[in-house]
């Protein structure tokens, strides 16, 4: 595929950029010629898919000091990070009857504590330049209930209002701040979820699977590419004035 020129000159910095959702992001900004530093806790599976404009940086985004490090040192390599993609988090169901803290700690930490680490880290470089463009992954859970799994909607819910209250606060500025809202996307989440499902359910993972499609509207899981599509669209020409969004990619109405 031929590199275009359109983000030349810009960092972005995907986290959970190794797999799914963040490398389809991270690829199809790097193929509009942004540097991209992605992130992932296994610096053996950055390894694998860094390449032309992709760079692998080991992170726990549940961990402060690692992601002021490895977002500081990405900054020394690349420049300002303009692109910020907080996509890094866990989807685990739980009956809210069997969810422990340590459960619900785990899942917070890591989807909604760890994109307010990694935005923090990347605002004031972000802010010393003319422009800049947020964007959450969350999910259709951010704005609905999720039965069997309230802690991940609780922490997608939360992702959404960090985003539309960045947005409020830095109204009228070269910024913006939007989220990503996702159904099931045919990823390696999907299948683990599927096993998830059938354990717990008792039926077959083939059914399993069958009830995430048909969460969706158009009856058929997401590709990954067309959540970079939504990605590209919002750091592209005239997206100045999409700011403070939940933007579902879901088949259809689902809220």
């Amino acid at each position: 595929m031929t590199v275009q020129a359109t983000l030349a000159g810009k960092h972005a910095l995907v986290t959970g950029g190794g797999t799914g959702i963040g490398l389809a992001i991270a690829r199809a900004l790097a193929n509009q010629g942004a540097q991209v530093t992605i992130t992932g806790r296994r610096q053996t599976v950055l390894d694998d898919v860094s390449g032309p404009g992709l760079h692998g940086a080991a992170m726990d985004v549940r961990d402060e000091t690692s992601v002021q490090d490895t977002v500081a040192a990405a900054i020394s390599a690349r420049g300002p990070v303009q692109i910020c993609v907080p996509n890094a988090g866990i989807a685990e169901g739980c009956s809210v009857h069997k969810t422990d803290l340590s459960f619900w700690r785990n899942m917070m930490a890591t989807n909604l504590d760890g994109a307010f680490l990694t935005i923090k880290a990347c605002l004031p470089g972000m802010r010393d330049t003319d422009w800049g463009r947020v964007i959450a992954v969350s999910s259709i859970a951010g704005l609905r209930g999720l039965p069997g799994a309230a802690a991940y909607a609780a922490s997608k819910h939360g992702l959404i209002g960090l985003m539309r209250s960045l947005s409020e606060e830095y109204i009228g500025q070269p910024y913006t701040f939007n989220a990503l809202c996702p159904g099931y996307v045919d990823t390696p989440i999907v299948d683990r979820n599927q096993a998830a499902i059938a354990q717990r359910t008792g039926i077959s993972t083939d059914a399993a699977r069958q009830l995430m499609i048909d969460a969706n509207r158009h009856k058929r899981l997401l590709d990954a590419d067309e959540v970079a599509a939504a990605a590209l669209w919002l750091v592209g020409p005239g997206s100045q004035s999409i700011n403070g969004q939940a933007i579902q990619i879901s088949g259809g109405q689902t809220v």
